[in-house]
C-alpha cells in the first residue's frame, strides 16, 4: 500500500512539474540568430538544397564527429564484452532454419535494402536523409540477412574493414578542410557546384557517404556480436 502511494506521490509530483514548465513556456516567434544564419546564408556558402545537411556536416561537423567517435566506443565496448570465446568458436550451436519463403525474399530484398540505404546517404544534401538514417537501412538489412540465414558469416571481414577506413577519411577530409579551404570539414575543398544538382555542395556528400558507411558497418558489428552471444546461451 505504501508503495503505490509513493508511486502516485512521485507521479502527480512530476506530472505537477511538467504542467509548470508547460505554463511557463515561451513561443519564440522567428528565428534565432544562427538559425537565420544558416538559412540565409547556408545554400550560398554550402550549395547543398538540404539546410540540415550542411548544418550537420559543416557548420557543426565537429558534433557529428563526437557522435560518431561514440557510437564507435560503443560498438567497440559491445564488441569486447560481447566476444565469442575459442570454446565457444569451436562448439558450433545448432541453428535452427528459416523458412524457405524469408530465405527467397531475403535474397530480393536485402540488396534492394543495401541500395536503398546508400541512396539515402549519396542523396544527403538533396532531400532529407543522410549517413545516420541510410547507416540504420543498411544495418536493418543485416538484420533480415540474420533472419533468413543464421548462419550468415558474410561481410564480417568487410564491415572491420570499412568502420576502420571510413573513420580515417572522415578525420582526413576534415583536415584537408584546413589546408585547402577556410577550415575543419570545410566541403568547399571540392568543387560546389550549382545548388539542386546532384554534383553540388562540395565535399558534403562524400562526408556523408563516410559516415553512411561507418555507421552502417558500426551496427552491423553490434548485430554480429549479439547474434555470435545468444549463440552461446
Amino acid at each position: 500500500m505504501l508503495k503505490k502511494l509513493f508511486a502516485l506521490i512521485l507521479i502527480g509530483g512530476l506530472g505537477l512539474i511538467f504542467f509548470q514548465l508547460y505554463n511557463q513556456r515561451s513561443r519564440r516567434e522567428g528565428l534565432t540568430k544562427t538559425a537565420s544564419y544558416y538559412t540565409e546564408k547556408g545554400p550560398a556558402e554550402t550549395r547543398s538544397a538540404n539546410i540540415v545537411t550542411s548544418v550537420v556536416v559543416t557548420y557543426r561537423g565537429l558534433d557529428t564527429l563526437g557522435e560518431v567517435t561514440i557510437l564507435f566506443a560503443a560498438a567497440s565496448i559491445i564488441g569486447f564484452f560481447l566476444k565469442r570465446s575459442e570454446k565457444g568458436s569451436k562448439d558450433k550451436t545448432i541453428r535452427n532454419q528459416s523458412s524457405e519463403l524469408l530465405q527467397t525474399g531475403s535474397m530480393l530484398l536485402v540488396p534492394l535494402i543495401f541500395l536503398l540505404g546508400i541512396y539515402v546517404f549519396v542523396n544527403g544534401h538533396l532531400s532529407p536523409g543522410g549517413g545516420f538514417q541510410g547507416g540504420a537501412i543498411i544495418a536493418s538489412g543485416t538484420v533480415l540477412a540474420f533472419l533468413a540465414n543464421p548462419s550468415f558469416e558474410g561481410g564480417r571481414t568487410l564491415i572491420h574493414i570499412l568502420e576502420s577506413l571510413s573513420g580515417m577519411f572522415y578525420v582526413g577530409i576534415g583536415v584537408a578542410g584546413i589546408f585547402l579551404a577556410a577550415g575543419f570539414l570545410d566541403n568547399r575543398i571540392f568543387p560546389t557546384g550549382n545548388v539542386g544538382s546532384f554534383i553540388s555542395a562540395g565535399a558534403i556528400p562524400v562526408i556523408y557517404s563516410i559516415i553512411g558507411l561507418k555507421v552502417g558497418a558500426e551496427l552491423s558489428a553490434i548485430l554480429y556480436s549479439l547474434r555470435d552471444t545468444k549463440e552461446q546461451q
